[in-house]
This record gives structure tokens, C-alpha cells and sequence, in this order.
């Protein structure tokens, strides 16, 4: 199973923005002040009764200007106020004692895990109204299990699934309904075994994919708001096949037969292993069986990231997916005793913290070299009580490493990445005040200690943040290619949400709500995969006659790859992300129910193109179940297979490839596109024809794709990357295109 950095989570939905002190300067209101309402934090003096504590709030109102007027004061789940105030005033207050920050009103929406408007979808707007919120179609998952009496999973409102449906659900009947349709355990051949999910895993995949929306959504009181599945009147199917975090082969190759025959229209899988031979791989060859029959399959690309080459579910048939973040943050910030701010996450958010400087020590002063990573209570050679300890990522968990902390009498703890972990950072429910910074935060927060003998810091706790930028960047541990199977397939296909995504989760496991159903913040290309499931899910419902290959290929070319400010996605490490991280781009569901034209891809192609890759005729058969021979099917290279993007080799000796594509008409009968190449560095890219006229819908046109080495190629470089797109007067269909130099 693709498994991930598990994260639960602390309150205070409001953002706090540090202001730093100003020294005293006479105040003088102008006559028209342009004022805007700020949440001002406070600290309230020691021994306060609770019936002066508006007092002292006004106090800070009377010292600015007498005129002002409280608009709220908060006296439970926050010590201040919130009131109009100019920039002068503003500046005035944050002076004076007792002041803690103050941040501008911000307006909050009812929304979900916060994806789908990420990603652009809106209730009677574009793809889900295209597509009616998925209705009619069956997403199968292959997982944990499903806990059935979450509202996620509510029939409330739901049609009765298509008649088509053939499957059952092995839960009572009141737990069954129009959502919830089908579950079934395959779980060692056990007939006695349970759908019930024990892991909480396969209930946030199943609720990301096609969960109905629910109100008040939170994890310990962040990220408020309403969940809902990307294909929310979608059906869901669950086959459980995994017991813990172990998935046999054998019952995943049972389960996506029994979701088959019971006619599922999407097969989600958030589960992977290392590349292996398609034949010799499981989810590969179900996967086959599954296109076969018209079911669209969606995977995760892995966890095993940066590292090259490190991808699962790699075969063409499947879509695979990346993991990126999104524009939010569980924040918790921390100032260094140099005024230096640094911004970090944490879903543990004590109220009572004071945001005081204490002092700061980092664990790898410690004569005992594996202290530097909080393993364990004991810190040779340095002294922590009273502290706030910098740690380092590895050996045990995050949350493991405070445990040790406060039990070394540590009243803090920053943790900190490796290098490969880049700014990809997780909230966790810590145990005491903390954040999990990033490798150049915990580098600038190291440097900080070793230039001073007082080294300080102070926590501050902002909750929700939402608009945070860059946005999407990829996740570390989203694995990359090239794709060890089959390098001359661009793998990934597409990049999706995958970190820190709140879903459903079983509410007797951890973290158990105090009350109503549970939600679980977790991160992996789990999570991403049942995002691009639901989109699939929502295509399908658009277009019933599209083939899996078409629907992978309007995901593929409407693909964002530039972030939300307009700039290049970048990677963990904050640089411009490449093919073999990213595939074609971010996910655009807006663009994808409409793509103009697909690249449409046959099972007897595929079929050639395993005969091009080698593949025997006995491994033929065991993909294929067909008693097919390459010598009567042919064979093709795998530049030649009708794929959205393009990855081919140029060397010394062979400097040209030229390649073969065809195109699908989806858009109107009468359609003109114009190919415009953005060329890969040391390449020449020369397009024929560079003007398709479609007449009808559901006409194919064939090009061609010559490459040629430019000079010497790339001078030195081993991979270049490039774009063709396909233009008309409404749509863009774009292939990324790859070259390495060998």
C-alpha cells in the first residue's frame, strides 16, 4: 500500500500575522483614517479577573484613539478583539505592552477538504455540472475497507445505482444504501472477513473519491469546513484487500475481478509496489483486464520519492499519479530571538502557550550523534529542560520525537527536514508546542543557534492559513521516473492533491472526534489518486462513450503547468519541477470535461507495443489472457504508442526519431488546430502535418514528430524537456515532450 505521513490536528481556525513592535511615537488621527478590521491578540496581565478583561482590551483602544469602537471581544477561545483600525493605528497599538499580533480580517467560505475548489470546481458550474456530480457512475476501490456509517458515505439524496450493477455489500442493511452500494473483504479467501476498515485508509481514499458532502468538516478544529468527494452523487464500491498495511496479490487480483464483473465504471488503487515486469505485476495485469472492459484505472505513482526511477503502477494502461500540495497550511510559525520569523506547520495549537522567547537548543550539540534526531529521551551532553529543542527528521516519527522531548523536560520542539525533504512539510498532533519546518528553515534556525550564546525562540500558533504560495509544488516523497519498465513512456501521467488532504475517517480510531464523525488529515499519492478518480469519475459521467485511453488523455493534455501565481510548478526543493516528477501537469478538472481532441489508444495496441518492448508470447498471455502471438500482432515502439506526452533518446548515433500520433475530434464537428512546439534544449522539432481539419466528431487525424539533435545536443545535460501544443480558437491540447541524450 502506498502509505504516507499520517497527521492529526489542533484548533483555531483564525490566521495570526506577526507585527513587530514599533518604538513609541506620538500619535496624531488624521481626519478621514482608511481603516481596515483586524483580529488584535493580547496578553492578558497575570490574575485578571474574567470580568476586567474587556477593560483591558479597551485600554489598548483609549492609548490609540478614543474614538474607537470594539467590533468583537473574544474572551474564550482567544484573549483580544477585533476592531477598525488605519495603518497609523495599527502601527500605534502594536507598540504598545501587552500587544501580541494582529492580522486583517479575512472572509472564510463554506468548503470542502478545500481540493475541489483548488481545483476549480463549483456546484452548477463547469465539469460538475457537466457532468451532474458524477451521477450514475460506480467508483470501485481497492483498499482497507470502508466505515460505512460515516455521513460521507450518506444515501441521503442518491439515486438507486445504474442496472447494470451485479455486486453486493456485505454489511447490514442499514449500513447499505445508494452511496455505499457495494462491499466486499478478499482477504486470504477468508469468507468470514469484513469490509469494516480497521486502518481508517480506504474510508478517507472512498470519501476523497466520491463521498457526499458534510458540514463542519475539521480535524481538532482545522481546516473547517464542507467535505465532499470530487464525484459526490457518484456510487462507491468497496473491496477490501488489504489487512493493516499488507496487500496480497492475490486478493487484489480478486477484488478487481469481483469490481469487474460487478461493473464498476473506475477502478481507484492507492496501492504499489517496486517496478517488476508487467506480467509478474498484479494491479498491471487486473489493470488490463479491467481497460478491456471499459473500466478507467487510476493509481498511485508511489512513495519513494525524489529518488529517480522510483515508480509504481508504470504500465500505459493506467493512469498514474503524482502528489502535490495545495494552498494551505496548518501554521505554526516560530520567532528566533533575532527577530527572524520562520513559518512551519503543527495541528496541536495550545491556547495557553505564551508566545514568550525561551530558550533554544539544537539536539545535535549532543556528544551522541543520533540524538540530533529526538530518538530517545535521553540528550548526552546538552541540557533541555526548559527548552525549545531543534530536531531533525528520521528513525521515529515526529510526533514520537516530542513524546521523547517533553519526557527530557523540553517545553518545545522544532523538527526540522533532511535535505531531500526539501520545504514539503507535514502538521502533526504533536504533544507539545512545535512546528516542522522546512530543510532551509531548520538550516537558518541551526545557523541562528551557532552565532549566538542565548539562543532563543517563540512559538505562534496561526491555524488555518489558506492563499499560501508556491502552490501546487510536488511532494518529496512523490515518486519519479523514468519509468523503469517502460522508459520510453513519460510516467507520471499527472500530478494531484496529495498532501495533507482531510477526509473521512473511522471515529473509534485516532484521532477520535470529541463529537460527530471523524476526519483524518493524511499525505501520500494515496490520497492524490482518488482525487483523479473522481475527476475520471465525473469525465465518464460526461461522456459515457469515451474509452479509458480518452479519458486519461483529456486529464493529461488540459494539465496545468504553471502554479496558481503563474509561475512553473516547482519541486520540494523549490525548482522548476521536471517531466519525470509532474507528467503532463497539475490536474485541471475545468478544462478536462472539454478537451478538443484525445489521443485514443486500442487494447491491440497495447498489445503491439508489449511485443515492441520484448515481451514473450507467453507473457503475452498472461497480460492479455488473449492466446495472441507477437509475430500475428505485431509490434511497435514505445515512441510509437498513441500517448499523450513524448519521451525519446537521441545520441550520436541515432541524432533523428521521427514518431507517429493521432488525434480524435471531441470538440465541434468542424474543428482547426494548429501545432505550436516549444522545443526541448539541443533539439530540432519539426511537426507534419501543422494543420488538422476536422470535419466531423469522432474523426482521427494522423502527424507526425521528427526530432533532431541540434549540435552536440544538450551540451552535457541528460534530459530536456519541451511542449507541442495543438491550437484552436477555444482549446489548447498540450503533450510534454522528453528527450534524453544518451
Amino acid at each position: 500500500m502506498e502509505h504516507l505521513t499520517r497527521i492529526h490536528f489542533p484548533l483555531c481556525l483564525l490566521a495570526l500575522l506577526l507585527c513587530l513592535p514599533l518604538s513609541q511615537a506620538s500619535y496624531a488621527p488624521s481626519a478621514t483614517p482608511q481603516r481596515r478590521t483586524y483580529i488584535v491578540h493580547v496578553r492578558l496581565p497575570e490574575g485578571i479577573a474574567a470580568d476586567q478583561q474587556e477593560t483591558f482590551y479597551r485600554s489598548f483602544l483609549s492609548a490609540v484613539n478614543p474614538k474607537l469602537q470594539f467590533i468583537y471581544a473574544y474572551n474564550k477561545v482567544m484573549h483580544g478583539f477585533s476592531v477598525g483600525l488605519s495603518e497609523l493605528e495599527l502601527a500605534a497599538m502594536s507598540a504598545l505592552p501587552g500587544f501580541v499580533r494582529a492580522y486583517p480580517d479575512r472572509t472564510y467560505q463554506l468548503q470542502t477538504t478545500h481540493t475541489p475548489d483548488f481545483l476549480g470546481l463549483h456546484l452548477r458550474q463547469g465539469l460538475w455540472n457537466q457532468s451532474n456530480l458524477g451521477q450514475g457512475i460506480i467508483v470501485g476501490l481497492m483498499d482497507t475497507g470502508i466505515f460505512p456509517d460515516h455521513p460521507s458515505f450518506s444515501g441521503f439524496g442518491m439515486p438507486p445505482p445504474p442496472a447494470k450493477w451485479k455486486g453486493r455489500c456485505d454489511f447490514n442493511a442499514s449500513s447499505c444504501n445508494n452511496k455505499l452500494i457495494g462491499a466486499r473483504a478478499f482477504i486470504g479467501g477468508s469468507p468470514t472477513e469484513s469490509p469494516i476498515d480497521e486502518v481508517g485508509h480506504g474510508t478517507h481514499t472512498a470519501s476523497t473519491a466520491a463521498g457526499a458532502p458534510v458540514s463542519g468538516a475539521q480535524v481538532l478544529g482545522n481546516a473547517y469546513g464542507v467535505a465532499t468527494g470530487m464525484a459526490p452523487l457518484a456510487h462507491i464500491a468497496m473491496y477490501k484487500v488489504c489487512a493493516g498495511i499488507g496487500c496480497a496479490s492475490s486478493d487484489i487480483l480478486a477484488g478487481m475481478d469481483a469490481a469487474v464483473s460487478d461493473g464498476v465504471d473506475v477502478l481507484s488503487i492507492s496501492l504499489g509496489g517496486g517496478s517488476v515486469p508487467f506480467d509478474e505485476d498484479a494491479i498491471a495485469v487486473g489493470a488490463f483486464g479491467a481497460i478491456q472492459n471499459g473500466v478507467f484505472v487510476s493509481c498511485a505513482a508511489g512513495n519513494s520519492g525524489p529518488d529517480p526511477s522510483s515508480l509504481s503502477n508504470e504500465a500505459p494502461w493506467i493512469l498514474t499519479v503524482a502528489a502535490g500540495t495545495m494552498d494551505r497550511e496548518i501554521r505554526s510559525t516560530v520567532k528566533l530571538g533575532n527577530d527572524q520569523i520562520l513559518n512551519g506547520e503543527s495541528l496541536y495549537q495550545p491556547k495557553s502557550f505564551a508566545p514568550d522567547l525561551y530558550p533554544l537548543v539544537d539536539a545535535r550539540a549532543s556528544v551522541f550523534p543520533p540524538s540530533r534526531y529526538c530518538a530517545s529521551s535521553i540528550f548526552f551532553g546538552i541540557d533541555v529542560k526548559g527548552k525549545i529543542v531543534l530536531c531533525e527528521t528520521g528513525i521515529v516519527s515526529n510526533v514520537q520525537k516530542g513524546v521523547f522531548v517533553k519526557k527530557a523536560g523540553g517545553i518545545g520542539m522544532i523538527v526540522m527536514n533532511q535535505f531531500y525533504e526539501g520545504y514539503t512539510t507535514f502538521p502533526n498532533a504533536h504533544v507539545l508546542p512545535a512546528s516542522d519546518v522546512s530543510f532551509a528553515a531548520g538550516d537558518q534556525i541551526r545557523a541562528y543557534i551557532n552565532s549566538t550564546t542565548n539562543a532563543t525562540a517563540a512559538f505562534f500558533f496561526e491555524g488555518t492559513v489558506l492563499g499560501t504560495s508556491p502552490a501546487p509544488v510536488v511532494s518529496f516523497f512523490s515518486s519519479r521516473g523514468p519509468s523503469a519498465a517502460s522508459p520510453g513512456i513519460l510516467k507520471p501521467d499527472i500530478i494531484g492533491p496529495g498532501v495533507n488532504v482531510l477526509a473521512a475517517w473511522p471515529s473509534n480510531l485516532s484521532p477520535a472526534p470529541a463529537q460527530g464523525p471523524g476526519f483524518n488529515m493524511i499525505s501520500g499519492t494515496s490520497m492524490s489518486t482518488p482525487h483523479l478518480s473522481g475527476i475520471a469519475a465525473l469525465i465518464k459521467s460526461a461522456h459515457p462513450d469515451w474509452s479509458p485511453a480518452a479519458i486519461r488523455s483529456a486529464i493529461m493534455t488540459t494539465a496545468n503547468v504553471l502554479d496558481k501565481a503563474g509561475n512553473p510548478i516547482l519541486n520540494e526543493q523549490h525548482l522548476p519541477a521536471d517531466l519525470f516528477s509532474i507528467g503532463a501537469g497539475y490536474v485541471n478538472p475545468i478544462k478536462a470535461g472539454n478537451p478538443g481532441l484525445v489521443f485514443d489508444i486500442s487494447t491491440d495496441e497495447y498489445v503491439s507495443y508489449l511485443c515492441g518492448l520484448g515481451y514473450t508470447d507467453a507473457q503475452l498471455t498472461a497480460i492479455t489472457r488473449r492466446n495472441t502471438t507477437c509475430q500475428s500482432a505485431g509490434s511497435i515502439q514505445e515512441k510509437d504508442l498513441n500517448y499523450p506526452s513524448i519521451s525519446v533518446a537521441l545520441s550520436a548515433n541515432a541524432t533523428t526519431v521521427t514518431l507517429e500520433r493521432r488525434l480524435k475530434n471531441v470538440d465541434a464537428p468542424s474543428a482547426t488546430y494548429m501545432a505550436v512546439v516549444g522545443a526541448p534544449s539541443g533539439a530540432n522539432v519539426r511537426v507534419y502535418p501543422s494543420i488538422l481539419r476536422f470535419s466531423s466528431l469522432n474523426q482521427e487525424m494522423s502527424f507526425s514528430v521528427t526530432l533532431t539533435m541540434a549540435g552536440g545536443g544538450s551540451g552535457g545535460a541528460t534530459a530536456t524537456q519541451g511542449y507541442l501544443k495543438w491550437i484552436s480558437i477555444q482549446r489548447e491540447v498540450r503533450s510534454p515532450i522528453s528527450v534524453t541524450y544518451i
